[in-house]
């Protein structure tokens, strides 16, 4: 039998691993702005005029696949602890593929939180071009108001 510390090690790890799983925005909206996204880049900010604003839900079906890694070390090495020789191997392949299962839907139930609502923010540019923004908030944008986009976000002028 392994000894504590082994065990111990694999929690701490997989704790760590699981605490990272928690999403970060990109572009401070959660989704890439598409056309619009792009720091440094000059297309990603201009003046335009808010044709409609939509309301969605965040996709939260996503996960990074952390949650597995991390199920998956934890199963192998439970199951490395059951038995011996071609039964110990076996334990630990059955081990790690159930821990990566348990791991992803842990990860997945984690990131689905109820679904946050976010914006679809269309904008026509003052070139013509049409922009599709989508963020976590309007604060207090109206169709019809003169906006910047700068970043990937939309902001009143």
């Amino acid at each position: 039998m392994k000894s504590p510390r082994t065990l111990a090690a694999a929690a701490t790890v997989a704790v760590a691993l699981l605490s990272g799983c928690a999403s970060s925005p990109m572009n401070n909206t959660g989704y890439n702005g598409g056309a619009s996204s792009g720091y440094g880049n000059t297309a990603s900010m201009g003046y335009g005029t808010i044709e409609s604003i939509q309301v969605t839900q965040a996709d939260s079906g996503r996960t990074s696949g952390a949650g597995a890694v991390a199920g998956a070390l934890v199963g192998a090495l439970a199951g490395n602890q059951v038995g011996s020789g071609s039964g110990r191997t076996a334990a630990t392949v059955a081990g790690g593929v159930g821990g990566a299962l348990v791991g992803n839907n842990i990860e997945k139930s984690r990131n689905a939180g109820g679904g946050q609502e976010m914006y679809q923010v269309n904008v026509r540019m003052d070139n013509g071009e049409y922009r599709t923004v989508v963020q976590d908030s309007v604060y207090d944008l109206r169709v019809g108001n003169r906006v910047r986009l700068v970043d990937g976000r939309v902001y009143r002028y």
